[in-house]
């Protein structure tokens, strides 16, 4: 990412993030949760027989659950509101933004939501092949790192090839990992959806996982630079968040058995994640035709395929109820890993049609013209900076 490239696209980028709020808030109470928690249909979708919000009240909770319904959709909501957020990483500065809007709609309705039903709204991810996703690796992170790669390869590289530089301003990437980190709690925590023990396990794990993930990465910045990278101790805690984001319920710090690779999963989980990361952004900045601008599919793709496998490899019976490779049970690894194919499959294939749809009909890219002015001004009138 260049400093002079990020500049003249700050407001666009984060707006395209904001603008998720807005879209994905009306999306998600008129049709979105209905089709991800609505009846089962054939173990594909959800009914919409919470359209609107209907029969979804305050007074009775949530089959299963000790909260709320009302409570359940907006907590989900949050889930639907990241990860189409996540994929924007992947063509800044290059997408017109009318045609982000309705790609947004379509992915959260086609992709995100029969997703979420498959995983966590009683499909067939969950109750015929039982593999098991906590908080998000599948739903979220591999369908957005998945997607991104699609974005990336449909709209394509940017055009404004001879700039140099990184961040622009390396404190707000740290302040935003920072403020990253600190709402992981509430994310995977609170996928608990109680305040017990599984939640306290579920904070602990998410918090070891980041850090170790960060010193990972800054580890491994020192190893090959000499330096140890402010951005590469943000991007790795991410990587951290998100490969525990799957197990973060389901595994402990101290599994029951003893011995060398049984100890600290947690941990485990992190350091390997940001091992991935980072070395999967070094292979890809050597194909320059794909240009994964914020590497989302290397952090998040990547780290989500990793935390759900290896969910499969340290699951707990005693945490989350059960067991993985480390307790012998070798076939929820299998099972983990037919749900990485499928939501890989699903992502990466709907994705495409959606945007080669948008792009065939009303289009997807900006103008050469707008691209060098920045989308700032050519897409929203308004600089970020003022000189």
């Amino acid at each position: 990412m260049v400093a002079w490239f990020v500049q003249k696209n700050a407001n666009a980028t984060i707006m395209q993030s904001f603008i998720c709020l807005a879209v994905v808030g009306i999306v998600w109470v008129l049709w979105g949760y209905s089709l991800a928690f609505g009846n089962d249909v054939g173990g594909f979708v959800g009914d919409l027989g919470f359209f609107g919000l209907r029969n979804v009240g305050f007074d009775e909770a949530f089959p299963g659950t000790a909260i709320p319904h009302l409570l359940f959709m907006a907590f989900q909501m949050m889930f639907a509101v990241i990860t189409p957020a996540l994929i924007t990483g992947a063509f800044a500065g290059r997408m017109k933004f009318c045609s982000f809007i309705v790609f947004v709609v379509a992915w959260v309705t086609i992709v995100y939501a029969p997703l979420a039903h498959w995983v966590w709204g009683g499909g067939w991810i969950a109750t015929e092949l039982q593999a098991i996703d906590f908080a998000g690796g599948t739903v979220v992170h591999i369908n957005a790192g998945i997607a991104a790669v699609a974005a990336a390869l449909i709209i394509g590289k940017r055009r404004i090839t001879s700039l140099s530089g990184g961040p622009h301003n390396v404190p707000f990437v740290v302040l935003g990992a920072a403020l990253l980190w600190f709402g992981w709690f509430g994310f995977n925590a609170g996928s608990a959806l109680s305040s017990g023990g599984s939640a306290v396990n579920a904070f602990v794990t998410t918090n070891s996982a980041a850090a170790m993930a960060a010193l990972t990465w800054v580890g491994l910045s020192w190893f090959h630079t000499g330096k140890a990278s402010v951005v590469g101790a943000a991007v790795g805690a991410v990587a951290g968040l998100v490969a525990i984001t799957p197990a973060a319920g389901f595994v402990g710090l101290w599994p029951a058995s003893d011995g060398f690779l049984n100890a600290f999963p947690a941990l485990i989980i992190g350091a390997v994640s940001s091992v991935l990361g980072f070395y999967t952004i070094r292979l890809l900045s050597k194909f320059r035709s794909f240009d994964d601008t914020l590497d989302v599919f290397a952090v998040h793709g990547v780290g989500g395929m990793w935390g759900a496998f290896a969910t499969g490899i340290f699951a707990v019976a005693a945490v989350g109820g059960t067991a993985g490779l480390i307790e012998g049970a070798g076939g929820q690894l299998w099972r983990q890993l037919v749900a990485i194919l499928a939501t890989v499959g699903w992502s990466f294939v709907m994705t495409s049609v959606i945007l080669l749809a948008i792009k065939y009909t009303m289009g997807l890219v900006v103008t050469e013209e707008a691209e060098e002015e920045g989308l700032d001004l050519a897409e929203h009138g308004e600089t970020a900076y003022i000189a």
